[in-house]
């Protein structure tokens, strides 16, 4: 199944994080290609300096996001900073940082989580996208 899809990172909390490295997993092991766009509280979470702290459960999780994040370690489950480098090794996974919200962060590619292949703007992301399918998350 050589197809391509693309997800648009806009969220930096864990639970969202985390079901998008599953995603791109679930991906990577299906043999689709798989382009990561990094924006806003996604590429956030990329931040060098970020990986050192857990990025936050959604709001809606409320006094539970705490039992759940202590479940997921209690079971084993990877975290998605594992997912996503676990994906990038078995497949065709790339992680583009959006120039754009790189500008408006101050940030250089030198500031970011070595995952992260590239910076592109949102045109180059587009041409890489089409064909396939698109998730926002």
């Amino acid at each position: 199944m050589s197809e391509k899809m693309s997800v648009i990172l806009f969220s930096g909390t864990a639970d969202r994080l985390q079901a998008a490295a599953t995603i791109v997993s679930g991906a990577a092991a299906m043999d689709v290609e798989t382009h990561v766009f990094l924006t806003f509280w996604g590429l956030n979470a990329f931040r060098r300096e970020q990986t050192k702290v857990p990025p936050p459960m959604s709001p809606e999780y409320g006094e539970l996001g705490r039992a759940v994040g202590e479940m997921m370690i209690a079971k084993g489950v990877p975290s998605w900073r594992q997912l996503i480098a676990g994906a990038k090794d078995l497949g065709t996974v790339y992680v583009h940082a959006c120039a754009m919200t790189m500008d408006l962060m101050g940030l250089a590619k030198e500031d970011l989580d070595p995952s992260v292949d590239d910076v592109i703007g949102v045109g180059t992301f587009i041409q890489l996208s089409e064909g396939g399918r698109t998730i926002f998350i």
